[in-house]
């Protein structure tokens, strides 16, 4: 198979990762190709500075010994299999970046062999890059759950960001649909992660000059609606790994039936729109100091038909208005509407003159969402609109002002 056909595949079979910014968007252009996100071979990332990147994504090889009955990939699936060398990774890399189409490497593998065998690869490439080419671009590694303890380490010195899939939301869902796998490997290797991140970071602030070790940290992706399992068990399984594993981020990947499925699986892919639910909860969960239990039922769904933040403000209408003048910062974050960037926006004007609303809106606060829950000196929603039947209605913003309220 040569090259060119070898990349067809296996960045295809890669798209299935969601651990970038940009998968899973659809074009809205029938037969567009410019600018779609849902095409092979490139996806979008960001760096510990704040840049977006263009990066290569590919599986080192979409050969499996593993039977996950979710997976494309798996061993028992019919799929077209490629397989690129270490030296094919690097060179594709090194070529697509001196022509400016990409700004680093994100590499994934299907386990071919053994599990240190695999990731012996997955590391030398990363090595290459660095070392044989001076490759200075971002460059983030799957790492293969199990692997050794030194292989692990010697990733984080070559890679920018590091991530092992927790794959399904609970131990038995993971025995149910990837028996091969288990829990406890995991949890393992992204503890190795999290141990080497935390070496560094101390031995950094005892003044040592420390080795670079995965600087943009690690992070995980869950296959969503692959089982019965609820939105209240999976946001409490992303938050105890965001507390014990410190991960920079949990990526919902909704799951997607592939041909010939195991009959376990569901027959429709779930809706977006919860994937999405899951993305705002989440926020809420590591920048807005709310709990899942305060989200989210463990038993229960997110709703679809409004967005977390707004469902928790109409369920305790008694904690509004909150005057804007007034109120704490993690008052403040709980308003729809309001995002954290307009949170330190307001406690930083309101240092100088009490804030109106025309204050707000020159913030940029979502005003349609805030207003029924907001205190001004010229605004006061309780006397007319806080306790109205219709409110959920009337203050639902459209999806991209949803997405300004999380800003």
């Amino acid at each position: 198979m040569d090259t060119r056909r070898k990349l067809e595949v296996l960045a295809d079979a890669a798209k299935y990762d969601a651990s970038c910014a940009s998968s899973g968007s659809k074009s809205t252009r029938r037969g567009s190709r410019l600018g779609s996100t849902e095409g092979m071979g490139i996806c979008h990332s960001y760096t510990p500075d704040g840049r977006c990147v263009s990066l290569l994504k590919l599986l080192l090889t979409n050969y499996c010994v593993y039977d996950c009955k979710f997976c494309v990939n798996r061993v028992s699936s019919d799929t077209p299999r490629a397989r690129f060398t270490v030296a094919e990774v690097i060179d594709l890399t090194v070529e697509f970046y001196r022509r400016n189409y990409i700004e680093g490497l994100f590499l994934s593998s299907g386990i071919v062999g053994s599990i240190d065998g695999t990731m012996e690869q997955l590391v030398a490439v990363a090595r290459g890059l660095r070392e044989g080419h001076g490759f200075g671009g971002y460059i983030h590694l799957k790492l293969i759950p199990g692997a050794s303890a030194e292989l692990v380490a010697e990733a984080g010195r070559w890679a920018d960001r590091l991530s092992a899939n927790i794959e399904l939301p609970t131990a038995q869902d993971l025995h149910q649909l990837a028996p091969e796998k288990t829990r406890a490997d995991i949890t393992g290797t992204m503890t190795t992660v999290a141990d080497g991140i935390a070496e560094r970071a101390a031995d950094r602030k005892a003044g040592l000059k420390a080795p670079v070790f995965a600087p943009a940290g690690q992070s995980t992706q869950m296959v969503v609606g692959a089982t019965p399992t609820t939105d209240g068990v999976i946001l409490g399984t992303a938050d105890e790994l965001y507390r014990t594993q410190k991960l920079r981020r949990v990526y919902y990947s909704a799951y997607s039936p592939t041909p010939h499925a195991d009959a376990r699986l569901p027959a429709l892919r779930p809706p977006l729109l919860r994937e999405h639910r899951l993305y705002q909860a989440d926020w809420l969960l590591r920048f807005y100091g709310f709990e899942v239990s305060e989200v989210v039922a463990p038993g229960a769904n997110l709703a679809l038909d409004v967005d977390p933040k707004l469902a928790w403000a109409l369920a305790n209408r008694d904690r509004f208005p909150v005057d804007v003048n007034a109120a704490p910062r993690e008052l403040l974050l709980r308003i729809p509407g309001v995002g954290v960037r307009n949170v330190e926006r307001i406690l930083a004007v309101r240092r100088h003159h009490a804030l109106t609303v025309a204050d707000l809106r020159a913030l940029r606060v979502n005003w349609k969402s805030a207003a029924p829950f907001v205190l001004t000196g010229d605004h006061n929603p309780a006397l007319r609109k806080l306790d109205t039947v219709g409110l959920k209605k009337s203050v639902q913003p459209t999806l991209f002002d949803d997405l300004d309220g999380y800003a």
